[in-house]
C-alpha cells in the first residue's frame, strides 16, 4: 500500500466512524464515547490528509499548466508553492500517525524528592515545584497536592502532586530524572557555587480499568499524623498506609484531617505506581536496540542542569540550553524545552520507521 492509499484508508475509516456516531442507540455508552474521542482526535489528522492530496492532485495540473506559454508565470509560482508544500505536511501527517503511548492522556502524578546537596536540594525541590505548578497553570491543568514534607531550611524533602488536564502525562513525561542545579546558596558565605540534586518522578494516573485491586491484596494501618520535628499534627488517628501485599509496595498519606480522603490519595498513589511499574516490565520485554531516557522513567543519570550563574538550563538528552533561568524556573516557562524534546523524539520515530 503506498502512502496515499494509506492516507485514503485513514479518510474513510474516519468516514465509518462519523456513520456510526450517527446511531448511538446502536452501541454501548462505553463504547459511543471511547469512538467519540477517536473520531475527534483524528479530525485534524484528516484535514492535513485532505489538504496534503488536493495539493498533490493539483500538481500535475500546474505542470501541464506551465506548458502554456500564456499560463507559464502563474502557474510556475503556484507550482513551486505546492511542492514547497509537500514534504511540510507529509511530515505533519507522519507524526500524527506516529504510535501512541497509551498513557499519554492520562492524568499524572509528580513526584520531586530532595538529592544530593542537603538544604539547597530541599530549596531546589521547592522551585521545580513552583515551576511545574506555574507550567501547569499556563496550560489550564488542575493541580493538587497529595504530600509534601517541609525541610527546616525552607523548601521541602518531599512533594508529591496529582495532575489532571489534556495530555498531562505526555507533555510531563519527560521530566522524570535527575535535575541538578549549580548555584551559590543563601546560606553560603564564602560565595562558593554548590551543586545539588533533586529526583523527578512522574507516573500515569491509573484509572480502574487499568489497575484493579482486591480488597484482600491490600493491608490498612491508621496512625496519627506527624508534623516536622516529630510533633503531632492532631490527635487523632487520620494518617493512613496502604500496603499492597502481593509486591509489599506501600504508601502513606497524612496531608488531610480526614482518614478517608488520606486513604483515597493514597490508593491513588499506590494504583499509580503499580501501573508504572507494569508499564516499565513491558517497555524492559519490548526493548530493542533504541535506549531513551525520554519517557523511559529510568532515574539513574542527570538529565537536566540548572546553572545559575551562567543563567542557562542544559537538557543533556538533546543538548539543548537555554538562558534567562529565572523567567523558566520563577514563571514557569519550561514549555520550550518540553516541546524540544517532544520534536526529538518524533524525529527518533520517524527515523526508526524510515528504516
Amino acid at each position: 500500500m503506498s502512502f496515499e492509499q494509506k492516507l485514503e484508508s485513514i479518510i474513510a475509516k474516519h468516514k465509518e466512524m462519523g456513520e456510526k456516531l450517527m446511531n448511538p442507540e446502536s452501541m454501548p455508552s462505553k463504547e459511543f464515547a471511547s469512538l467519540s474521542r477517536e473520531y475527534s482526535n483524528l479530525a485534524g489528522t484528516v484535514e492535513e490528509i485532505e489538504k496534503f492530496l488536493s495539493i498533490k492532485s493539483s500538481i500535475s495540473q500546474l505542470e501541464e499548466m506551465v506548458a502554456d506559454p500564456e499560463m507559464k508565470e502563474l502557474a510556475e509560482a503556484e507550482l513551486k508553492e505546492a511542492k514547497d508544500q509537500i514534504p511540510v505536511l507529509e511530515k505533519q501527517i507522519k507524526i500524527a500517525l506516529l504510535p501512541r503511548d497509551a498513557a499519554d492522556t492520562k492524568n499524572a502524578i509528580l513526584e520531586i524528592r530532595a538529592g544530593t546537596g542537603g538544604d539547597e536540594a530541599a530549596i531546589f525541590v521547592g522551585d521545580l515545584f513552583n515551576m511545574y505548578q506555574r507550567y501547569a497553570t499556563k496550560l489550564g491543568w488542575q493541580f493538587e497536592i497529595m504530600e509534601i514534607s517541609e525541610s527546616d531550611m525552607g523548601g521541602f524533602k518531599e512533594v508529591i502532586c496529582s495532575i489532571s488536564g489534556t495530555n498531562v502525562f505526555a507533555k510531563l513525561k519527560f521530566e522524570s530524572g535527575v535535575h541538578r542545579v549549580q548555584r551559590v546558596p543563601k546560606t553560603e558565605t564564602q560565595g562558593r557555587i554548590h551543586t545539588s540534586a533533586a529526583t523527578v518522578a512522574v507516573l500515569p494516573e491509573a484509572e480502574d480499568v487499568d489497575i484493579q485491586i482486591e480488597d484482600k491484596d491490600i493491608r490498612v494501618d491508621v496512625f496519627r499524623a506527624q508534623g516536622a520535628g516529630g510533633q503531632h499534627v492532631n490527635k487523632t488517628e487520620s494518617a493512613v498506609r496502604v500496603t499492597h501485599i502481593p509486591t509489599g509496595l506501600a504508601v502513606a498519606q497524612q496531608t488531610e484531617k480526614s482518614q478517608h480522603k488520606n486513604k483515597a490519595h493514597a490508593m491513588k498513589l499506590l494504583k499509580s505506581r503499580l501501573y508504572e511499574m507494569q508499564r516499565q516490565k513491558l517497555e524492559q520485554e519490548r526493548a530493542s536496540a533504541r535506549k531513551s531516557q525520554v519517557g523511559s522513567g529510568d532515574r539513574s543519570e542527570k538529565i537536566r542542569t540548572y546553572n545559575y550563574p551562567q543563567d542557562r538550563i542544559t537538557d543533556h538528552r538533546i543538548g539543548v540550553s537555554i538562558f534567562n533561568i529565572e523567567k523558566v524556573v520563577d514563571e514557569g516557562n519550561i514549555g520550550q524545552v518540553i516541546d524540544a524534546l517532544i520534536v526529538d523524539e518524533q524525529e527518533k520515530l520517524l527515523a526508526e520507521l524510515g528504516n
